[in-house]
């Protein structure tokens, strides 16, 4: 059951957060309902998000898995705006003012800033963990580091699942 988040602040908001995915996928739990699960959980913990979701990798093309928020791009190549830059470099991208970005693409207008975290299974690309927000500069330094642990940590949920390994790159 989800803690009263409304009544939750800042810091405490992102480690609450943080708990309740930890507690989730210490359970036995396929894939996309761990993704699903923790799309939903980022949607409901972080203020000012738009979009929380994931991109699946396959053969150097993100792919639109479980999400919350608006319609999302289907397909991103590796390499073009924020999350095929993630997926390409794997590393984490933290993106103030998208708009600025070089490749930039627009899934949706009202997106201001972006945070990508990758999810890397075996040393292998799996997908990355998106975040946008309609405000400028939404994501801090600390917001990072909760999502890429948040991304670490699916990515151990997934690997220890019995269920077939999805598409990894």
């Amino acid at each position: 059951m989800l803690p009263e988040i409304r009544f939750i602040s800042g810091l405490e908001r992102g480690a609450q957060m943080e708990m309740v995915i930890n507690d989730t996928l210490a359970e036995d739990i396929d894939p996309l309902s761990a993704m699903s699960t923790v799309a939903a959980y980022i949607f409901a913990f972080m203020e000012r998000v738009n979009w929380a979701g994931f991109y699946i990798a396959h053969n150097e093309t993100l792919t639109v898995g479980p999400y919350q928020g608006q319609p999302a791009c289907i397909r991103i190549p590796f390499g073009r705006g924020v999350c095929g830059a993630a997926a390409l470099e794997r590393r984490a991208i933290r993106v103030d003012e998208v708009s600025a970005f070089p490749g930039y693409i627009a899934c949706d207008s009202s997106t201001r800033s972006e945070l990508v975290a990758p999810i890397i299974i075996d040393d292998k690309l799996f997908g990355v963990l998106d975040l946008d927000s309609p405000e400028p500069a939404r994501f801090s330094d600390e917001d990072e580091r909760v999502v890429q642990r948040v991304a670490n940590t699916l990515a151990k949920s997934i690997a220890r699942s019995n269920s077939p390994a999805l598409i990894t790159t």
